[in-house]
């Protein structure tokens, strides 16, 4: 998730796509919240670990 945040964040900056740059911010945050929940230890949707 935080790759494909990343790729949408490039995408939007250089093909000046405010869209696509707002969805890269959300994804990017989404998937580092996901990555600390994960490397904690916490369950998240059933898994123990999120990678």
């Amino acid at each position: 998730m935080i790759i494909l945040g990343v790729v949408l964040l490039v995408i939007g900056f250089v093909a000046n796509i405010a869209i696509l740059w707002t969805i890269g911010i959300i994804l990017v945050a989404i998937g580092a919240i996901f990555f600390l929940l994960g490397a904690l230890g916490h369950g998240i949707g059933g898994r123990r670990h999120y990678w």
